[in-house]
């Protein structure tokens, strides 16, 4: 199965989603709250920083869970324009 490429709409919003999980996370370390979503310090790393814009339904649930943060709110990112 061959992937289409992302949209700029989608690298934005993962972008954006990036950040507000980074903010977060706030002085957490990283590797504790990607324990407690159940994945490594590196994937979450690259979600904070763009480089994996499109995570599954379930990492981005689980790092809602971990962080405090609504379904809601970033599900928004996906749906809002660019900043």
């Amino acid at each position: 199965m061959v992937r289409n490429p992302l949209t700029p709409h989608q690298v934005e919003a993962g972008r954006r989603m990036g950040v507000l999980l980074r903010e977060a996370r706030g002085d957490r370390p990283l590797g504790e709250v990607a324990a407690a979503a159940g994945m490594s310090p590196e994937t979450l790393r690259k979600i904070e920083t763009g480089r994996l814009p499109t995570p599954a339904f379930g990492t981005v649930v689980a790092l809602g869970e971990a962080l405090s943060l609504p379904i809601q709110a970033l599900a928004n990112l996906w749906s809002s324009q660019a900043v």
